[in-house]
């Protein structure tokens, strides 16, 4: 039996939308400032409508092991929208929605996901507080570093 994840992630970063949305969107280099994301290799290429490419991702958080899957890129507005389906050890998907008022950019993820992997669904009565722990740990940790790549604060996340 799998178990599902479903998780809300909102930060608040006084930034310019387009640099917000350009570190978000341009994720082959999350692994140079976002704590956490140990590697995005480029597998297939965005169209020339800017989706349709797929990425895998390497994940390491605070507990002692790391979560591989791939994202394809299904749905994109730019400095608005991007929406994908994963696939691997998660699988199910990701919307980013990002908003500019008042010189705040606001960004959400939401994140809805089964694990593949046999242990965790096996031991997820117990762990799932502790999956839950290293998910937000990681989320926050993004928030901390884009606001540190773009030389700003983050305000909430």
């Amino acid at each position: 039996m799998t178990t599902k994840y479903s998780f809300v992630t909102r930060w608040q970063l006084q930034a310019p939308l387009s640099d917000v949305w350009d570190a978000v969107y341009n994720s082959t280099e999350w692994p140079q400032w976002w704590k956490g994301v140990k590697a995005v290799i480029e597998i297939e290429k965005n169209d020339e409508a800017g989706i349709n490419g797929v990425r895998k991702y390497t994940w390491k958080s605070v507990l002692p092991y790391s979560l591989t899957f791939s994202m394809k890129l299904t749905e994109k507005e730019p400095q608005n929208r991007l929406k994908g389906i994963a696939f691997g050890e998660l699988e199910g998907n990701g919307e980013w929605l990002l908003r500019e008022e008042d010189g705040i950019v606001y960004v959400q993820y939401y994140w809805n996901v089964v694990a593949t992997k046999k242990w965790m669904n096996s031991l997820a009565f117990v762990l799932k507080p502790f999956f839950i722990v290293s998910h937000n740990t990681v989320m926050h940790w993004g928030g901390k570093c884009l606001a540190k790549k773009l030389g700003t604060t983050l305000l909430k996340g």
